[in-house]
């Protein structure tokens, strides 16, 4: 990837220790290979612990939090885009502060 043009990596993690491992071992290859800014996406957020645990184990990265919510599951079943079966569920909403994050030079 080195001259591939990279703008953002995101790094996707949920609230377990086995995936902020691999999340934290991805954020590292980032820095190495000097692949630029990187955002770490918290799914499935459940608390303010969850947040708390991610947060931490990225301190030198933009953390967005995407709650776990049951509209995104609902939508899933019914085979319709969240964004237009739920437009306001608190998932949603984060993940187009997720976009806006993108979408701003670092």
């Amino acid at each position: 990837l080195g001259d591939a043009g990279v703008d953002v990596v995101l790094i996707v993690v949920e609230p377990t220790p086995k995936s902020v491992e691999v999340g934290c071992r991805a954020a590292a290859l980032v820095v190495d290979k000097e692949l630029g800014r990187a955002l770490v996406v918290a799914s499935r957020v459940r608390n303010n612990d969850d947040l708390a645990m991610i947060t931490k184990a990225f301190p030198d990265h933009r953390v967005v939090a995407i709650p776990d919510d049951p509209a995104i599951v609902a939508a899933d079943r019914h085979g319709t885009a969240p964004l237009d079966s739920a437009p306001d569920a608190p998932a949603v909403l984060a993940l187009m502060g997720l976009v806006d994050e993108i979408l701003t030079p670092a």
